[in-house]
């Protein structure tokens, strides 16, 4: 998320005149202080591109895909993911980003945006006044989760149904300080996912935060709330805690667990709050630095049918089994992977049209960054 990880460290150096006495002349004089390098303008651009293939082995007979989760929705055909661009200027004090997508990843990633809107992956104007305050306004990827929109950035190709059910962006306005190991992030922004907000709706508003802690390789950790208004008149509160830890040069680990509740107006007042978690724990392995391998084994449950059971009237859980290969040449990234996804109840669909509790799947993934 990895859709989605930051840490942030804070050098803070004090400088004063310092004052010396000649044993000589007896007279204070001033050392002068060397002016500060100024710092330049830098632009730089970077992206990506993928491509991909899934195949599932249920094969299933109405057309279908028996999948559930973000970007990879298709069965025996070749896909493009996404064509990304993104253009970064920094200054001494400003960050600004453009960056920009296209392809079914992206309008995935944008379902609330039409034309122009549908292919903004992020744009915001960041100002740093000091070393501990970041203010920035704009539209960019979501805090939560462990996973990100951008292919090379996980180590799975196919994305977790917590991704998929979580929040994606935020459009609003944010301040970053930072103090030591920890980082505070706190916001206001539009309802989940609407960068434009309908007239009628608002005055809906949702609050963002994080918390983070760095203590090196070790241990990262973030702790991600989202909560507000949405505009069919529910109400929406995430919490969230992601974990990273590097245990030697071969083993690598990542943790993921998220709960969200959901109050709906029934006319009078909101209803009890109906929710939906999940938690994923992701191991790699990384044995040469053009060669690794993630395990990702994932655990969602939907007892009150509100996202992967929507379509079923019964809730339920499912658990994804993700393993996947990534070869690495340069910017160019190759990855196999095997999916087997096991649901408590018949919510997938084999070549006679039988619903079944578990299917595999196997996408071949190829994605060159720059």
């Amino acid at each position: 998320m990895l859709r989605k990880i930051l840490a942030f460290s804070i050098l803070m150096a004090g400088t004063a005149p310092v004052f010396a006495q000649s044993s000589d002349t007896k007279v204070d004089s001033v050392v002068a202080k060397a002016p500060a390098e100024e710092v330049k303008p830098t632009t730089s651009i970077t992206g990506s591109v993928d491509v991909y293939y899934r195949y599932n082995f249920s094969n299933p007979a109405s057309g279908g895909t028996n999948n559930y989760t973000s970007f990879t929705n298709s069965h025996n055909r070749f896909e493009l993911g996404m064509a990304s661009v993104k253009l970064e200027h920094k200054t001494a004090k400003f960050d600004i980003v453009a960056d920009l997508g296209f392809g079914k990843r992206a309008a995935e990633f944008a379902y609330n945006d039409q034309g122009v809107l549908a292919a903004i992956k992020q744009a915001y104007i960041s100002y740093s006044p000091n070393s501990w305050l970041k203010l920035t306004a704009g539209s960019w990827a979501t805090h939560v989760g462990y996973e990100l929109l951008d292919p090379q950035l996980n180590r799975n190709y196919s994305m977790s149904y917590m991704f998929t059910n979580g929040p994606f962006s935020h459009t609003g306005i944010r301040a970053d300080l930072t103090f030591g190991k920890s980082g505070f992030m706190i916001g206001v922004a539009n309802p989940t996912d609407y960068r434009y907000v309908p007239q009628g709706y608002l005055n809906k508003k949702a609050l963002i935060a994080q918390y983070s802690l760095a203590l090196g390789d070790p241990l990262h950790l973030y702790l991600n709330y989202v909560g507000g208004q949405n505009l069919d008149t529910s109400k929406t509160s995430q919490f969230d805690l992601v974990l990273t830890s590097k245990l030697s040069s071969l083993f690598s680990l990542g943790f993921n667990a998220t709960v969200n509740s959901t109050k709906f107006w029934d006319g009078s007042t909101n209803t009890s709050g109906k929710s939906w978690w999940g938690s994923a724990l992701y191991l790699n392995l990384d044995p040469t630095p053009w060669f690794g391998l993630t395990l990702r084994e994932e655990y969602f449950s939907d007892k009150n049918a509100l996202k992967v059971y929507s379509a079923f009237g019964t809730g339920g859980s499912v658990i994804g089994s993700t393993l996947s290969a990534n070869f690495k040449v340069d910017g160019f990234i190759f990855i196999p992977e095997l999916r087997i996804d096991n649901a408590q109840h018949e919510i997938f669909e084999d070549h006679n049209g039988v619903g079944k509790k578990s299917t595999a799947s196997f996408t071949l993934a190829a994605i060159y960054a720059f």
